[in-house]
This record gives structure tokens, sequence and C-alpha cells, in this order.
């Protein structure tokens, strides 16, 4: 099909998570997106492992990131390095980078720099905390991030401490908010020829991941979400509101009506004052105790059943086996497979939503390092 960003070039200086994940949005809605590497070892995220599992002598992460791109490794440090990219530059659509604050500027490829060689060109910049303030020359790294942020205290019950949340969500996130930014540049640059600079940060996008509840927060007398001592899953929202243990495996229970959950559960002290909209907070642990014992009965699996045509919403946690078996996972066509550089059939994750029905899936594995470098720097070292 005829993708919306087909013509457009990406011209990717980032590495590691968030600048990559933008980029490799912006690729599967059908530009084409140019990797520059440094030549000693290319991206980090090369050799950041998250098993031992590798693609091609690379890590399944910087795969998972970097498939069906291109790349070239140029020595920025270096004048040449530096007049090939101004030449890849000019026949540049989207320029991202993720350096620390003034390392690009040193590098004469901040935004001012590159819009002189293309005024039109679109510009996006990912950092760790932005460019201004006390954090700004920190790293960048999506722990930290998470830890500054004040997300770790949403997660886990009561008492127990800040729990991360298990994957790079800050990164993720900063990522995905990269890429809104420069698809609506790029609708700008498309009606006007007029570019910009598009600039987030890991702290903005996990600040905004809690915009619900920083909004209540904030206008509440800053009143904390309080975690339960089992099953915790939101701050903020009542019973029976969590997650349970069942007899086998278990399960969630999202917003539902206390009175009719009561009756289906057997009992009569839940239903006691539920039709009061504060029931809920207000003896938000003493119910969650009493859904917990219920649950015990009987399997996970037995209660989806149960309960999902009584107008319960509910769900059994599942293992990503699990989840991976469903056929509506199946439906979904999720996963595409593609050959890596060797032959061997590999699996990736396709892009997270379909365009007049179609999915783009990965047609090419991730690039070797430097794989289109003598085509692209036209046969000069970089």
């Amino acid at each position: 099909m005829d993708w919306p960003l087909k013509g457009i070039t990406v011209l990717d200086f980032s590495q590691f998570l968030a600048g990559p994940y933008a980029s490799l949005r912006l690729l599967d809605l059908g530009a084409r997106v140019i990797k520059i590497e440094n030549p000693d070892g290319g991206d980090l995220c090369r050799r950041h492992y998250l098993s031992d599992t590798r693609i091609d002598g690379d890590s399944t992460l910087f795969h998972a990131i970097n498939r069906g791109k291109e790349s070239v490794a140029l020595d920025l440090k270096s004048r040449k390095g530096r007049a090939v990219a101004r030449d890849l530059i000019a026949g540049a659509d989207v320029v991202i980078q993720n350096f620390r604050p003034g390392v690009i500027a040193r590098l004469d490829l901040d935004f001012e720099a590159v819009r002189r060689i293309r005024p039109d060109i679109v510009y996006g910049s990912v950092s760790g905390y932005g460019d201004v303030g006390d954090w700004a020359e920190l790293p960048g790294q999506d722990l930290l991030a998470q830890a500054r942020s004040g997300i770790m205290w949403l997660s886990g019950n009561e008492g127990a401490g800040p729990v991360p949340i298990g994957l790079p969500i800050a990164d993720i996130a900063a990522g995905a908010t990269l890429a809104t930014g420069l698809l609506g540049a790029l609708v700008r640059q498309a009606r006007t020829g007029q570019g910009g600079l598009v600039e987030t940060s890991l702290l903005e996008a996990a600040a905004d991941m809690q915009f619900e509840f920083l909004t209540t927060y904030l206008n509440n007398g800053r009143k904390r979400p309080a975690r339960l001592p089992r099953g915790s899953a939101h701050g903020y929202l009542g019973a029976p509101y969590g997650v349970f243990e069942t007899s086998d495996g278990h399960l969630a229970l999202a917003m539902s009506p206390l009175a009719r959950l009561s009756e289906l559960l057997g009992l009569a002290d839940l239903g006691e004052g539920a039709a009061d909209p504060g029931a809920g907070f207000d003896r938000r642990v003493s119910i969650h105790d009493g859904i917990a014992r219920a649950l015990k009965r009987r399997s996970a699996a037995e209660w989806e059943e149960a309960l999902t045509p009584e107008g319960i919403w509910c769900a059994r946690v599942l293992t990503w086996d699990e989840m991976l078996a469903s056929s509506s996972f199946d439906a979904l066509e999720l996963v595409s497979h593609v050959l890596d550089n060797r032959g061997k059939a590999r699996s990736h994750m396709a892009a997270p939503f379909r365009l007049d029905g179609q999915r783009a899936g990965a047609s090419r594995p991730a690039p070797k390092l430097d794989a289109d470098g003598p085509r692209l720097r036209g046969g000069s070292a970089g």
C-alpha cells in the first residue's frame, strides 16, 4: 500500500531506545530511516543484552528497535565525518538526536546548524531531563528517570517501598511522544514548508504517563494515592479494583458494581452500603479482604467464565505463553517473521497499529554496522 510517510527520509543520530523507538514508528508509517552510528562498535544497544540470545551477533534489543533501518558509520568528531553527515542532512526531511545537552552543538549539528543546511528540516531532540535545571547534565537512563518521576510509588503493595516498572517505560513513552511531535511537524512542513524543532525528555514522558494521577494530586490538597496491603493496582480507584489470588491463578477485577459482585460472590457484608458511591473508597481494605477470601474458592478461569456474563469486568492474569496462544492475539497478527542476515527465520513484533486494514511488519532485519555506509558516503570514508 502507499504508506503516508513514503518518500520521507529520517536521519537518526540517536542510540539506545527513546530516539530509535521514535524513528521505528516513522519507519512503520513508510519512512526511510538512516541510522548514523559510531564506527567504534556502533550503537551501544548492539551490546546491551537482555539475555544470552543474539541475532547476527547483536542483541535482540537492538534488532527489536532497529529492524528495517539502514546503517552508516561516521566519526562525528572528525571533519570528514561531519561533512558526510551534512551531505546526508541535505537530503533528509527529519533529523533525530539524543546526545546529552550541549554535545550536538559542539558537533555543529544542532537545530540551528542543521536548518542552515535544510531550512525546512523537522528536528527531533530527546534528552533525560531537558536542557535546563539541575538535572540537565545527568545521564538520561530509564530507571533513573523512573526514580526521579515519582512513578515508582504507584505500583506494588503498601509497605513494599518503591517498585520500578519492569520495562523501560520512560524510554518507550519518550520515543512515542517524540514521534507524535514529529508527525505534527511533518504535517505543518507539508502544508506551509516550515520546519521545526520537537523536544521531549524521559522526565516529561514519565510525568505525562501520570497525568490523571498528577491532575488529581494537584487538585485534591496533594493527597497521595494509597496502595493496598494486597493486590494493589490503582492508588486512587476504589474497591473492587485490584488483582486477587484464586485457587489456581490470579484474577484482575476492574470497576464493577459492588452490590452485584457481593451477590455473585455470596458476601452479604460486602454488599452492605454498596449503593453509597463512597463505599469502595471508605471500606477499600475490608472489601478487598472479603473478595480475596471468596475468590479462593474457585480458579481464575472459572471465575472469569462465571462473572463476565454478569457484567463484572474481570480477566485472568495471563503469562506470555497464554497470551500468545490466545485466538485474540493470534488474530491481530502482531508477530511478523523475517530472515536475518544469515538466512535464519526470526520473529519480530510488528507495528502496534493498522492503517487501512494493514499492519507494517518487519520487512528487513536490523542492519549490520555500516551496512549501507559505502553506498551512502559516496565512496569516501567517514
